[in-house]
């Protein structure tokens, strides 16, 4: 069976294309089989919810009178970066606060940006002949500034790792909280539904790819940072962090239930993003892939009581075991708890595929595929 993106479309437009999400098709390819599956199914929409620190927005306030030069520059009391034009700037999710008490950071500038909330700008600059002001201090919303956009340098991780502590004191951490001696361990990946396990080596996923982005539209800007393609695999799905995209959009189309800025105790602020792809089923093998399920999809356990960038594995375990509650790694049992929500990545995928069947939502051919071969380096 062979298809195209723009027989798919087509169907789209007449809404007569059949959409899965991920998760509903692996019951469809048990019952029919892969063969009589592609046959039926048109696209399998993904999604992931989670922590996402490897993002940020652009903005660009517009021009005072007189105009000014920002060089230093504060949103709601949260650093943004100066080194761009006049008045353009980016805020990243995990630039925190320099008020007392903390908790707040540029993830929440951006949640209360998408929220319509106003936001308390101050800026300042050098001065010269062309931007002779030299502070500001005013109140900009996404109805006042020029643009807003959302622009990711390293989200959806094709899979990550799972977490646990070895030591004999409680670690606070990227990955939640991990008590001693492997009391607990946590994970973060939406497993059969995160969008880059559908399609581990990215056959339909690549730079200009449409998807859904923190409630709205965005679209694949290129491979993220720290692309990887030397991961370890089992059933042709990587087994740790792997792949990853870089992603931009419009804040102005997006929504808070899919953009809410954290705060991770004892370690700093985040965003949490929602994102979603479609997956257009062209091939048999397309999806085989898509069909894949929690039992088979397979990630490391890490000690992160080793203050290493190489910590060491304990061992794999499975999402399903993982979404179980808890696992058995090593001969000890430890608790498991997810970083991850998969009730809103499901509620991704619902709402990516509802937009499709809808006619809201067409498909994307990738301008260029993403890389076949990438490797993570690190400092000497």
């Amino acid at each position: 069976m062979k298809r195209t993106y723009s027989e798919i479309n087509e169907k789209i437009r007449k809404r007569k294309a059949v959409v899965l999400t991920a998760d509903e098709v692996i019951d469809l390819v048990k019952d029919k089989g892969v063969e009589n599956a592609a046959k039926e199914v048109d696209v399998v929409t993904t999604g992931t919810f989670g922590a996402m620190c490897s993002s940020g927005a652009f903005i660009n306030f517009g021009h005072s009178d007189p105009p000014i030069r920002m060089t230093n520059i504060s949103l709601n009391g949260v650093q943004a970066y100066g080194g761009l034009a006049a008045v353009d700037t980016y805020i990243g999710a995990t630039q925190v606060t320099d008020k007392k008490g903390g908790g707040y950071g540029g993830g929440h500038v951006i949640e209360d940006l998408v929220a319509g909330k106003k936001i308390h700008l101050v800026a300042s600059g050098p001065g010269s002949d062309c931007y002779t002001r030299k502070s500001i201090e005013t109140t900009i919303s996404l109805n006042t500034v020029n643009e807003a956009y959302m622009y990711n340098p390293r989200n959806v991780y094709q899979n990550y790792a799972v977490a646990t502590n070895s030591s004999d004191k409680t670690l606070q951490t990227y990955m939640g909280k991990l008590l001693p001696n492997f009391r607990n361990a946590t994970y973060s990946s939406a497993g059969q539904l995160s969008p880059l396990i559908n399609d581990p080596h990215l056959d339909t996923i690549g730079v200009g790819t449409r998807i859904f982005l923190g409630g709205g539209e965005g679209y694949i800007a290129w491979s993220g940072t720290q692309f990887n393609t030397k991961a370890d695999e089992v059933n042709g799905v990587p087994t740790g962090g792997s792949r990853t995209l870089a992603l931009i959009g419009d804040l102005r189309g997006m929504n808070r239930e899919y953009v809410r800025g954290l705060d991770i105790f004892g370690y700093g602020t985040s965003l949490a993003v929602g994102v979603g792809v479609p997956i257009p089923i062209l091939n048999n093998d397309v999806m085989k892939r898509c069909a894949i399920s929690d039992g088979e999809i397979f990630a490391k356990v890490f000690d992160y009581g080793t203050c290493s960038s190489s910590r060491p594995v304990l061992g794999t375990v499975n999402y399903a075991d993982l979404r179980s509650g808890k696992i058995e790694c090593g001969g000890r049992m430890m608790r498991t708890s997810p970083l991850s929500s998969y009730k809103y990545a499901k509620n991704v995928a619902q709402k990516l595929k509802d937009w499709i069947s809808n006619e809201k939502f067409e498909l994307t051919v990738p301008s260029i595929p993403l890389p076949k071969e990438g490797s993570v380096r690190g400092l000497r």
